[in-house]
């Protein structure tokens, strides 16, 4: 499944989500309305505490994307305003930023479990 995981900032949660997804089988990236200069510094430490792949984590702009070239677009829930992009979901995930490396990690486990639970695969409809 095509995954777009947006946010404000595209430094913490998002960034997250996509280094996990792309783990679990999915094509997925990640944008933010306005991004930040750098990922998070925890959102790479707990990342790698997992295994997951960091190298590629680059904050990017949502109108870096088409939103047509995927499946769901889901926002990491921080009232993400977009007119030109559709959010299918919004996860409601409180943003860790400025926080505690535990608190990273909660984020990563729960976001983990939500991905976890999303179907695979391509849409039918192709």
């Amino acid at each position: 499944m095509r995954l777009l995981f947006v946010c404000v900032g595209n430094s913490c949660r998002s960034q997250m989500a996509e280094s996990i997804a792309n783990s679990l089988g999915h094509e997925a990236h990640s944008a933010g309305t306005e991004p930040s200069n750098e990922v998070s510094k925890n959102a790479i430490l707990a990342l790698r505490e997992r295994g997951y792949p960091t190298g590629n984590l680059v904050p990017k702009s949502i109108d870096e994307v088409y939103p047509g070239d995927f499946d769901l677009i889901i926002s990491m829930g921080c009232g993400v305003s977009c007119p030109s992009v559709p959010i299918d979901i919004d996860w409601g995930l409180e943003d860790p930023v400025g926080r505690g490396l535990q608190v990273f990690r909660e984020t990563r486990d729960e976001i983990f479990s939500k991905i976890r639970d999303l179907p695979t695969g391509r849409s039918t409809d192709e």
